[in-house]
């Protein structure tokens, strides 16, 4: 059965949260990457043309930029790197393109980076501080927020959608240095810490003033969540071993 038959056979909805997306071995297997991040929103958009959409996007569709200038803005150019990102922003593409068509309402929240305590670039840090590994600071800033105050706004941004599709930056308040972070995560687990590499000048960035604006301060702050994933991964919790990579700087996932 071909997939266009599959999503028909899809229960009518009147608001969509597609959450969607393939990253993991995006080196070794582009084509899926695109097939997945790109036919897909095509095929929901074909399948819901009257319901309201919220897309995950990703903030790799940004080019990278210096800390001191606060991160991407929803109305700065992009300027993806690599073929995960430019299949993100595929995926943009494809979304919006329906949108007109259709006159769809949809809003593209671009996301980085959420983090829990199985999962994200807090643990990243945590493991290789638990086993005695150096800590890359090739990408040495960095902004995120807790998933719980994510998956809020991004069910709350409903309210948002348009045609064409409005863009929304979602991550937490401020930029985090990466060698503070393992710092503090250090200390709490008990561990010294080791550093390779220098920072340099930029990192993948977003400005979420518009979505803290409209939704408010995320409930739980970056200090909570690296306290409790330092002892998270101490304590031996359940991971999901996925390392997000977030140090990579080629786009190479």
């Amino acid at each position: 059965m071909c997939a266009s038959s599959l999503s028909e056979k899809l229960p009518d909805a009147d608001n969509i949260i597609f959450l969607v997306g393939w990253k993991f071995g995006t080196a070794e297997n582009p084509g899926r990457t695109w097939a997945v991040n790109t036919l897909t929103p095509s095929l929901v958009s074909r399948r819901y043309p009257s319901a309201r959409i919220v897309a995950l996007s990703s903030g790799n569709v940004y080019p990278f930029s210096n800390p001191d200038d606060g991160g991407s803005t929803e109305q700065d150019p992009v300027g993806p790197v690599g073929e995960y990102a430019w299949s993100c922003l595929g995926r943009e593409r494809v979304f919006e393109h329906w949108s007109i068509t259709n006159g769809t309402p949809m809003v593209l929240v671009r996301l980085n980076y959420a983090v829990e305590l199985r999962y994200g670039v807090l643990v990243d840090i945590a493991l290789r501080i638990r086993d005695g590994l150096p800590v890359d600071l090739s990408t040495g800033y960095l902004n995120c927020i807790w998933q719980g105050d994510a998956n809020d706004v991004i069910i709350r941004s409903l309210d948002l959608a348009g045609s064409p599709p409005a863009v929304l930056n979602l991550t937490g308040p401020g930029i985090y240095d990466v060698r503070g972070l393992a710092t503090r995560i250090g200390s709490r687990m008990d561990r010294p810490v080791v550093f390779s590499g220098e920072e340099a000048e930029t990192a993948l960035l977003n400005d979420a003033s518009f979505a803290l604006k409209t939704f408010g301060e995320p409930r739980v702050d970056l200090r909570t969540v690296a306290r409790w994933t330092a002892d998270w991964v101490r304590r031996g919790g359940a991971l999901l071993d996925k390392p997000t990579h977030f140090e990579v700087r080629d786009g190479k996932f």
